[in-house]
C-alpha cells in the first residue's frame, strides 16, 4: 500500500461565489478533497478523506492508485 504522505496534493482559494475558504484535491485521487477556512483547515480536512480514502480501498482489497511522481504540487507532509 501507498505510505499517504506521498501523495501529492493541491490547494485551490475558493472565491466569494463558492463560498470562500480553500479547497484540497489530490490529483490521483479524483474526488477525495478537503475544505476548510484556512489552508490549515483544508489541508487537515483533505489529509483525514486521503486517511478515509485509503482505509476504504484496504478494506475492499483494492490497492490504491501509484502517486504520479510528474504532479507539480506538494506532498502531504
Amino acid at each position: 500500500m501507498s505510505d499517504a504522505s506521498t501523495y501529492v496534493y493541491a490547494v485551490t482559494e475558493l472565491g466569494a461565489e463558492d463560498g470562500g475558504g480553500y479547497l484540497v484535491t489530490f490529483p490521483d485521487l479524483p474526488g477525495v478533497i478537503g475544505i476548510g477556512e484556512t489552508t490549515g483547515e483544508a489541508i487537515a480536512d483533505g489529509r483525514q478523506a486521503l486517511f478515509a480514502c485509503l482505509d476504504a480501498l484496504k478494506a475492499v482489497d483494492r490497492e490504491p492508485p501509484v502517486p504520479g511522481a510528474s504532479h507539480a504540487a506538494a506532498p502531504l507532509a
